[in-house]
């Protein structure tokens, strides 16, 4: 990912001026949109080619920005807002007392922009990669209507909801993923150091060695004796897969992918939704525009397939649609959340409605989290079987043959 210096015009006009990182031009351009600025001169940052000991700790995940920090900034700052604490004087702060070394510099930086005139959101903007696009609106619709305060509570919530099913999801995988990992460092165990011991006694069947017993030499001998060329290929076929995955058409294939896995997919397109939901209504509450919000939450997806999904339901609201007849035309929602929609848009109590939409689909996320150990384990078991059947037959089957030999 390289450093990108950029101008850009705010909405208000004012000229802005910063650095970011992307992994192209392009991308530099896209996150400047959508954080709510238009860029007017992007170039390469040469200076930040020969990158520093921090730099590089950062990339690999050291120090980075984590979301417990942002929830704990937010929370602090909706305290500074309702204590009446000045901007300025609250986020110094803050900046001086914050543990994150990457928050500190942002919040250095924000407080720059903020004495040089420009408002809270706008210097936010310049930090699109600790702030979301939906983050940023929302704090530029309490700026404008003087409801900063709820704005700093609503986000703090929502943040916190999100963090809550993060954890959820992480915990609940973590026990299929360590099974796989000792699953294929056993394989590795057995054809490394296993099965070469027995490989003498194969031998002497002089050819008639059986078929698992040739596929289990096989694989032990190509892993002995190819070990580099296994790790090149393994590594050559993950710059592959994350080369695809890189590009938009990549990105949108590996997207709908995941969602149709078997008990995965299910569980992260209710996840999705869960947040989709609950972050509309927080955008609603927060007074924000239904098609803005959309356009937000379309940046914020984390889903490519998602995201199209999400577009054409705001190009219905465009074309003047109603969002619960453009919902059911995008597919979307389930008939349920759908009758929910269409109901608070008779009432006028759209928000609320979302927020009950949003609980409906984190319930069934956690229906889905109760179950996933009991779906997946199955699947473990067959696979360990499998593996366990081969080993056993390929061992197995030669010292059977030897015996009968030597009965005869």
């Amino acid at each position: 990912m390289a450093s990108f210096r950029y101008k850009a015009r705010a909405t208000n006009g004012s000229l802005v001026a910063g650095e970011l990182s992307a992994d192209s031009l392009d991308q530099a351009a896209q996150r400047l949109i959508a954080s709510g600025v238009y860029p007017v001169h992007i170039d390469r940052n040469e200076d930040a080619q020969g990158m520093s000991a921090k730099r590089l700790l950062r990339r690999i995940g050291v120090g980075q920005m984590q979301l417990n920090d942002l929830v704990l900034f937010t929370r602090q700052m909706y305290t500074v807002v309702k204590a009446g604490i000045p901007l300025l004087r609250g986020l110094r702060g803050l900046a001086s007392s914050t543990q994150n070394a990457m928050l500190r510099e942002t919040l250095e930086d924000v407080l720059a922009n903020l004495e040089g005139g420009r408002d809270l959101a706008s210097s936010f903007a310049r930090h699109p990669q600790i702030f979301p696009s939906l983050y940023i609106s929302i704090v530029r619709v309490g700026e404008a209507t003087g409801t900063l305060e709820q704005s700093f509570l609503r986000l703090g919530e929502h943040l916190v909801q999100e963090k809550d099913t993060r954890d959820r999801v992480k915990g609940a995988m973590r026990y299929p993923v360590i099974v796989v990992a000792t699953i294929l460092l056993a394989a590795v165990f057995l054809s490394t150091v296993v099965i070469p011991k027995f490989q003498p006694i194969f031998q002497a069947l002089q050819g008639n060695i059986p078929l698992p017993t040739r596929i289990i030499i096989g694989t032990s001998d190509l892993i002995r004796g190819y070990w580099h060329l296994c790790l090149a290929g393994c590594a050559l076929l993950a710059f592959g897969v994350r080369r695809f995955v890189g590009t938009a058409a990549g990105r949108l294939q590996w997207d709908r992918v995941r969602l149709k896995l078997p008990v995965l997919g299910n569980l992260t397109y209710q996840s999705s939704l869960a947040r989709l939901c609950r972050s509309l209504a927080i955008s609603l509450h927060a007074g924000l525009p239904m098609t803005q919000a959309l356009q937000a939450i379309e940046r914020a997806a984390g889903n490519a397939y998602l995201a199209t999904k999400i577009r054409s339901l705001g190009t219905g609201i465009e074309r003047g649609e109603l969002l619960s007849k453009a919902s059911a035309n995008s597919g979307l929602f389930s008939p349920l959340v759908l009758q929910m929609i269409a109901i608070g848009e008779e009432t006028g109590e759209l928000p609320m409605l979302l927020d009950e939409a949003a609980g409906f689909y984190e319930r069934e996320t956690d229906v889905a989290l109760k179950n996933l150990t009991a779906s997946i384990e199955p699947i473990l078991i067959v696979v360990v079987g499998g593996m366990v059947l081969v080993l056993a037959l390929g061992i197995f089957m030669p010292m059977w043959e030897m015996i009968g030999k030597a009965g005869a």
